[in-house]
């Protein structure tokens, strides 16, 4: 007869272990600094005090088709860098596109100084995540619907919460650009790209009428000017495009289409038709509304830069229309 130590080790196998449940994490990710509120609110005034002079800079220096030139193209390729780039490519992939391609968006986004693409991208998916309720980072419905409580919205929605101290936790809304090391990059190259952006039009305005009357103008108009107006036709459409317009599509929140805002937007205030579908490539959806960032997306899609181009369709509308 033989007995079995009690020390002998056991035929059975271990028990499975119940790994812990990983909790996501939360949406926001600490306290901005208070170095960085002032970074903010200089980016904000700076530009905006240049607009208050603009008038009077008019009549007394006048504004040359030099200068005029050099707005349209840094507010063309700025604008449609945050369009197409930082919101319609890198926030809601509609669509793919070359390594080349993808590393211009994000310089010329960040050329708007809206922000670093990373942290932008992550506040505006928190956006659409929360979009006008608790935890959106700019709604103008967060203190109630009286009048009071709306102008205080607006002005929330508009530039307020720019200035808010609680950060978007970005490890959650945009681990996919934290893993791309070429936007890393380009995110780390933000205050370089802010001063190439006011510093360019400068260089330009100089070379192009060889004086330095022609660098100021064009550091004052194409710089300041130029990124002081990008800046509030992007914050209208956090504003004003969740207030006023028409909301022909169902969607979660009180996204509205404003017609006004449609070129200078380069497209975005379509912004019902946005949210009802936030991954199409085109927002001006219906028949005559002008959608100048989705027609630079088909450019991009023939020219072979682009390719899985989320365009609406027809049973898509349909079933996306208000009854």
């Amino acid at each position: 007869m033989t007995t079995t130590s009690e020390n002998a080790p056991s035929t059975q196998p271990p028990a499975p272990t119940r790994e812990p449940r990983r909790s996501r994490p939360p949406i926001v990710a600490g306290r901005r600094p208070r170095k960085e509120i002032v970074l903010v609110g200089t980016f904000v005034v700076v530009p905006l005090l240049a607009v208050a002079a603009a008038v009077p800079a008019a009549w007394g220096w006048g504004i040359g088709w030099t200068d005029i030139g050099l707005v349209a193209f840094f507010y063309a390729l700025s604008g449609l860098g945050v369009t197409v780039g930082f919101h319609r490519y890198f926030t809601h992939g509609s669509f793919r596109t070359v390594r080349p391609l993808r590393i211009g968006l994000a310089v010329a986004g960040s050329m708007a100084m809206q922000g670093p693409v990373i942290s932008w991208v992550a506040d505006h998916r928190r956006h659409h995540a929360y979009a006008d309720r608790e935890g959106d980072p700019h709604s103008p419905w967060r203190f109630g619907t009286t009048a009071t409580a709306l102008v205080k919205g607006f002005w929330h929605a508009h530039v307020g919460w720019l200035f808010d101290r609680d950060m978007t936790n970005i490890e959650r809304f945009a681990p996919d650009l934290l893993a791309d090391r070429d936007i890393v990059r380009v995110n780390r190259l933000f205050p370089l790209l802010s001063a190439a952006t006011l510093l360019l039009p400068a260089l330009l305005g100089g070379l192009l009428t060889w004086s330095w009357t022609g660098a100021l103008t064009g550091f004052f108009w194409a710089g300041l000017v130029r990124i002081a107006l990008l800046h509030h036709v992007t914050w209208s459409v956090n504003s004003i495009c969740h207030m006023l317009g028409e909301r022909p599509f169902r969607s979660r929140d009180r996204s509205a289409n404003f017609w006004p805002l449609a070129i200078a937007s380069f497209g975005e205030s379509w912004h019902n038709s946005h949210h009802a579908d936030p991954t199409c490539a085109r927002h001006g959806v219906e028949r005559g509304q002008l959608d100048i960032s989705a027609a630079v997306i088909r450019l991009f899609e023939r020219l072979g830069w682009a390719w899985k181009v989320r365009w609406p369709t027809p049973q898509r509308l349909e079933k996306l229309r208000q009854p």
